[in-house]
């Protein structure tokens, strides 16, 4: 069992690695570097999901007005 949990913390770096949050992909046509602009994980984690959840929430939105054209 403290086998398992030293193998996991050596992975946990290398998974955030791979993890790492790119700002500018994730909201492009920017003429700034939004990642020196908010170099903070937990923000980009942040911003991350508030794009996720808008377009939840366009999807939403779009399927409820495709359901008002039947």
């Amino acid at each position: 069992m403290i086998e398992e949990k030293e193998e996991s913390q050596k992975q946990s770096p290398d998974e955030e690695k791979r993890r790492e949050i790119d700002l500018n992909t994730l909201f492009p046509g920017k003429s700034y570097d939004l990642n020196r602009l908010f170099p903070d994980e937990e923000t980009k984690r942040l911003l991350q999901e508030l794009k996720r959840n808008k377009r939840d929430i366009d999807r939403f939105i779009k399927s409820l007005n495709l359901g008002e054209e039947e």
